[in-house]
């Protein structure tokens, strides 16, 4: 229990039912708020009330200031959870809720504010005696200055945005000539995420280790440090497994970190969880002099679970006592490791094809926990993962008594999850649990980039279980006979006298129209589907309104029958065909009617669940059609640009 008697989570999804749950056991009312879209949301079933604040898009509901606050007044909320995302890191929100006599769990708008500007931030932690990496952190913006500064500092540079985090405008830059490209994309997706354009350029630290010290203060004047966590296991700058404590980590390594984070902390006024997260030099293992500071996240990290398995806290509970005013429930020589944890991020992603954003109703979902394993998620069977927010499906987190331990675990609970409906990248975070490098100890920052066609499995193409299994079912539900009528001759299962039967079966695989062989032996009896030979995978088929869906191995494959009126009559042949790789924003088109492009060449952008993805001409020609302008919310699979190519001519 503390001195709260209500909160309001300012969030959704997996970290709004993490909030809750803690705020609950504490014996605090829970105050949810939603979107449109989020009307059944998980979080709105958990809390003990809950309040809509507007529709889907998060700029008109979850970003709302004013309609938050309302809430929290007519519902005589006492405090404030922002959660992680969306207003965690806004220093008005926090002053805004001081200003409502509503108690903001989280830092002072002044600490948010010293430490939400990377330059001004890098700055700070230097006079403190901190670390940090070699590069330009001043105000100006333009383009041939900076170009210079990144010459000056030796490529490889990273473009990183002043403002925000999460790996959102930032762009690791190898050679002069792609500059100017890297830092349009990156101020522009700045400006999109965080409402401020400007960039900072920065040393790339060759072989880097992301290493991150979890810093609690209360307002009392104490600060501790509860150790570090290893985040290099990334994918465009986003995390994608997290582990705690950091493999390698010397001790006097560790001591020194923790010293800097804590006066990184304290160089702000800093109260309440923040994490303070640093680049390391890997190449010769981790050192007192080879890390530097890199920014100040003044919130609840998504990675937060791992720091809790190995200490045994409840961050949740210590944000909620030092919001109340009370002293830090420990101090540093009370906090002590136990064991190792690891996290895996599971989104709704599609690995083999870019990791594009999947989307739609989530038809079966099986998040097993077990011994040693904690599963967060903020969503279930029969719910829909929108376009409007982050794709993250769930955290899985395993602990062991060693690293090894963890990670067997970790591999086990993937290897028993199940997600169908969007594409979700299950497979790819088992093969990474299970990477010999990975788990010897081997990896840095580029890790994935470096292994990524293993990873996710790109040259293995299609699993024949899978197949063999979806076609099956589509022949199975065919043979059937009509309800109420019995006669054989109704009957589609390829039964003939006489010598066994072997047929062509066209079917749409992943939307690519594909024959494969079905076979009966003579006389008829087991249909048997020739495919090719199988993996050992067990799939899991769902049934669909067009076809089924079939999991195995933790990737998942649609197989429809196809549909003779589908076609595409005005575009039939035509090579040139750009459609929407997902449902989202078209952000830029960059060409009109009647221009010439060429194979490769940047047409648009399309922006979904925060991130960016440029579409490319397929083949040279000419572009005869551009049916959509930059701005305009855009369907998966919608036709948006059209080429004349020498084929069509």
């Amino acid at each position: 229990m503390t001195g709260l008697r209500s909160v309001l989570i300012a969030n959704r999804g997996e970290i709004a039912c993490r909030v809750i749950r803690t705020a609950r056991r504490l014996g605090l009312r829970t105050i949810a708020v939603y979107s449109e879209a989020d009307r059944r949301a998980l979080h709105v079933a958990l809390a003990d009330e809950a309040h809509a604040i507007g529709p889907a898009a998060a700029a008109e509901s979850y970003l709302r200031i004013d309609r938050i606050l309302d809430v929290a007044k007519r519902s005589g909320a006492e405090s404030i959870h922002p959660g992680y995302g969306f207003l965690s890191e806004r220093p008005d929100f926090a002053e805004a809720c001081a200003a409502a006599g509503i108690v903001f769990v989280g830092p002072p708008a002044g600490a948010i504010r010293a430490m939400g500007l990377k330059d001004a931030a890098k700055a700070l932690v230097a006079e403190a005696g901190v670390p940090v990496v070699p590069g330009y952190h001043g105000a100006r913006q333009e383009p041939d200055f900076l170009a210079a500064e990144a010459a000056a500092i030796g490529y490889p540079v990273l473009i990183k945005a002043v403002a925000g985090g999460g790996g959102k405008g930032m762009r690791r830059v190898a050679l002069p000539e792609d500059f100017a490209a890297a830092l349009e994309g990156a101020q522009r997706e700045a400006q999109g995420a965080f409402g401020d354009p400007r960039v900072l350029v920065e040393k790339y630290v060759l072989s880097p280790r992301h290493v991150e010290i979890q810093v609690f203060c209360d307002a009392h004047g104490h600060a501790v440090h509860l150790f570090e966590r290893d985040c290099s296991l990334q994918r465009r700058h986003q995390k994608v497994i997290e582990e705690a404590p950091a493999p390698g980590m010397p001790p006097e390594v560790r001591a020194a970190m923790g010293r800097a984070a804590v006066e990184a902390a304290r160089a702000v006024g800093y109260v309440g969880a923040g994490t303070v997260e640093f680049i390391a030099d890997g190449r010769e293992g981790l050192k007192p002099d080879g890390f530097w500071f890199m920014e100040m996240n003044t919130r609840l990290q998504v990675e937060h679970p791992v720091t809790e398995a190995i200490t045994g806290l409840d961050l949740v509970e210590w944000q909620f006592r030092v919001a109340a005013g009370e002293p830090l429930p420990l101090a540093q020589d009370d906090l002590a490791i136990r064991g190792h944890a690891v996290e895996a991020r599971l989104y709704a992603e599609d690995p083999a094809a870019g990791f594009l954003p999947s989307t739609g109703r989530l038809r079966a979902l099986d998040l097993p926990a077990g011994e040693g394993v904690r599963v967060d998620t903020g969503v279930r069977a029969g719910d829909t993962v929108s376009p409007f927010y982050d794709p993250m499906i769930a955290k899985l987190i395993a602990h062991g008594e060693s690293r090894d331990q963890a990670l067997d675990r970790l591999a086990q609970a993937l290897g028993r999850t199940l997600v169908a409906g969007p594409k979700a990248n299950v497979a790819f975070l088992k093969a990474l649990a299970e990477a010999e490098e990975f788990r010897a100890g081997r990896f840095d920052t580029g890790f994935i980039d470096r292994n990524l066609d293993a990873l996710t499995g790109r040259a293995a193409g299609l699993d024949p279980d899978a197949v063999r299994a979806g076609v099956e079912a589509l022949v199975a539900a065919v043979a059937a006979p009509a309800p109420g009528r019995g006669s054989p001759w109704d009957r589609a299962d390829g039964f003939q006298l006489g010598a066994g039967r072997r047929q062509a079966y066209p079917v749409l695989i992943e939307g690519e129209a594909r024959e494969v062989v079905l076979a009966w032996p003579e006389g008829g009896g087991a249909l048997a589907v020739e495919a090719g030979e199988g993996r050992g995978a067990a799939p899991v088929v769902v049934p669909t309104e067009r076809g089924v869906l079939v999991v195995a191995g933790g990737r998942q494959v649609a197989i429809e029958p196809p549909d003779p009126f589908d076609v595409d009559l005005d575009h039939a042949g035509a090579g040139g065909t750009v459609k929407a790789p997902m449902h989202g924003r078209l952000v830029a088109v960059f060409v009109r009617p009647g221009e010439r492009v060429t194979k490769g060449q940047r047409l648009a952008i399309v922006e979904a669940m925060k991130m960016e993805h440029a579409l490319a001409a397929p083949a040279d020609g000419e572009v005869t059609e551009v049916t959509a302008e930059a701005g305009a919310q855009v369907a998966e699979g919608a036709r948006l640009i059209s080429i004349r190519t020498e084929d069509d001519a």
